[in-house]
């Protein structure tokens, strides 16, 4: 094993809590028979994570001196947000001047940020991330059907 690599249990431990919050976000989306659920949610943070931790294995061997990995990490966290941002874009519909699905958008959107947390290994922002979302989804979603919408 090369000191580039992560050790293997520390990448179960970032692909599991990435798929694990994810489907606390999709979990909500599909009880709520949103098109993009838990899979979708799940499968985003899974490999917005090992996208992430692809990029650091390259980068780390880069820095061990290995002239053929030349990476710029900003690079694949720009990738892997602007993949995400078209997933959530094509689950936004509109029809007849009715806008949809723009909470399921931004929620793929997060999951991938959840996903990037994951495997840059920082589990605890991963899990506040997660804990935000999911608080302003269920209890400002239900505030705004409820208080505002009425």
């Amino acid at each position: 094993m090369l000191e580039s690599e992560i050790p293997l249990m520390d990448m179960v431990i970032r692909l599991l809590m990435a798929a694990g919050l994810a489907l606390v976000l999709g979990l909500e989306r599909e009880l709520r028979g949103k098109p993009a659920g838990l899979r979708s949610h799940m499968l985003v943070s899974v490999g917005a994570s090992a996208f992430i931790m692809m990029g650091m294995h390259i980068l780390l061997a880069t820095a061990e001196g290995d002239p053929s990995a030349r990476i710029d990490p900003t690079r694949i966290v720009e990738g892997v947000i602007g993949g995400i941002g078209f997933l959530g874009a094509g689950s936004i519909i509109q029809s007849r001047g009715n806008v949809q699905g723009i909470t399921t958008g931004a929620s793929i959107w997060v999951s991938g940020a959840i996903g990037v947390a994951c495997g840059l290994g920082t589990l605890a922002l991963a899990s506040m991330v997660t804990v935000l979302s999911l608080i302003i989804v269920v209890v400002l979603g239900r505030f705004e059907r409820e208080v505002i919408k009425d």
